[in-house]
């Protein structure tokens, strides 16, 4: 089998070293005013740096965004903000934009142009460009760019024959994540309600919130069906109860299930969305998919390997368990989006987010630190920083980065100075500590069962 990359969001730094532990060979991130994520984004020069030497010594990669759609203004600091990132030495840019693309080139040649001996940076076209083609995607690959980040519109077959006519650029396309209602989020919904502008990386996702049905007097209008008159069977469901509608609320894209028919279309990339997600969001869907893959390796050097297409799945046996791990993180239920033609319902009509049963509650920071002599010396300590709230008498999972996940019931939480506690809220920056006789790796996290009632 090639070799297919896992790429995962990272949001922070923290966020960047979980997706490794957790198993991403590389990460995407970028600075608030280049990057197309300028809200929940910690990143600066100095964390970058960080960022990018810790990745080199595990041997993983990272590419930085620079994925806006500029105006002239963003154009004034652009030169400088380059030859900075150089001395950082990333392994790719991520750009949308043909006049920050001339920008780059003028100033760092590309890998595919570079003329004078020196490594040059790849360039990977960013989803927000919209390659639907082939004959698009050779006159990127003409300008020097290495791989193309396909558009979540793209089917199955069009990526086939997309690497068949130009299979010198690499594929990279999304596997899960939300999706954007819009044309691969070329929207202007937040632009017009909050003067916040998605294509400059501002976007306040207007297609999620809770839109009323304007009633017309002395009716009650709950269901609306919009019917093109040419196109009968087209229809466009809103529905409303007491807490309004999401008529533009899509489904999350979710490709488990497939990524043998990505893999062998010619997808060499697999890109996880959700760099404004939690850590945990972060390190059980790269958990997930890690496993995910190295299944398919195993498989296919047993040759075990069949089955393609939407009603012939790959025959994996634990596709099944994928899917409910990855439902145990918030989500609008799944979909496979446009890979194989349109699917039957993309929206998620009645409510913003699917019932989850599990709530990221904490990460663990540090372990082994023992209780004091007068409550019980044998006993390990495992140092939890709170995110959610967690009490006495929860069922909890630490979800560890390799090996099983560890069932766990609370019996006892102590504060940080080792008071006896019945619960503890996120929110506050404070930590606990749980005692557990298992050692936990680094970089593990912890989630609480819900009780869903």
């Amino acid at each position: 089998m090639k070799q297919i990359e896992l790429l995962a969001p990272a949001g922070d730094l923290n966020k960047l070293k979980i997706a490794f532990a957790f198993g991403a060979d590389a990460v995407y991130c970028g600075l608030p005013d280049f990057s197309l994520r300028v809200r929940i984004n910690q990143f600066d020069l100095a964390k970058l740096s960080e960022g990018i030497e810790y990745a080199h010594a595990l041997g993983k990669k990272v590419y930085v965004t620079i994925n806006i759609y500029a105006h002239n203004k963003h154009l004034l600091n652009l030169d400088k903000y380059i030859d900075k990132l150089k001395q950082l030495k990333p392994d790719g840019l991520i750009i949308s934009d043909p006049g920050v693309l001339s920008v780059v080139k003028n100033i760092w040649p590309s890998y595919a142009k570079a003329s004078d001996g020196k490594p040059g940076i790849a360039i990977h076209l960013s989803t927000q460009a919209n390659c639907t083609n082939w004959q698009s995607a050779k006159f990127w690959y003409d300008q020097g760019v290495k791989r193309i980040i396909l558009g979540r519109e793209v089917t199955l077959e069009e990526i086939k024959e997309i690497h068949a006519k130009v299979p010198e650029v690499e594929l990279e396309t999304f596997v899960h994540g939300a999706m954007c209602m819009s044309y691969s989020g070329r929207c202007l919904l937040s632009k017009y309600f909050n003067d916040r502008s998605a294509n400059l990386g501002d976007c306040t996702q207007p297609c999620r919130w809770q839109y009323k049905i304007k009633k017309e007097k002395k009716k009650e209008i709950q269901k609306v069906i919009i019917e093109e008159m040419k196109r009968p069977d087209d229809l466009l469901i809103i529905e409303e109860d007491q807490h309004g509608s999401y008529i533009m609320n899509s489904k999350d894209l979710c490709l488990v299930e497939h990524l043998q028919e990505l893999k062998d279309a010619g997808v060499m990339s697999f890109k996880i969305e959700g760099r404004a997600k939690s850590i945990y969001y972060v390190g059980n869907t790269t958990r997930v998919y890690r496993r995910a893959i190295d299944a398919l390796k195993e498989q296919e050097s047993k040759g075990k390997y069949q089955g393609k297409g939407k009603d012939q799945r790959i025959k994996n046996k634990d596709n099944e368990k994928y899917l409910v791990e990855l439902k145990k993180a918030q989500n609008r239920g799944f979909t496979a989006g446009f890979l194989f033609g349109k699917d039957e319902c993309e929206q998620k009509i009645d409510k913003c987010h699917e019932d989850c049963d599990w709530e990221f509650c904490g990460q663990v920071i540090e372990v082994g630190a023992k209780l004091n002599s007068a409550q019980s010396a044998n006993h390990k300590m495992a140092c939890v920083k709170v995110h959610n709230q967690i009490k006495v008498g929860d069922d909890v999972e630490f979800v560890v980065p390799v090996g099983e996940n560890l069932k766990y019931k609370v019996e006892k939480i102590l504060d940080e100075e080792k008071n006896e506690i019945s619960e503890a809220h996120g929110g506050q920056d404070k930590n606990i500590y749980l005692p557990i006789e298992k050692e936990l790796p680094e970089h593990t996290l912890l989630r609480r069962k819900l009780k869903i009632i």
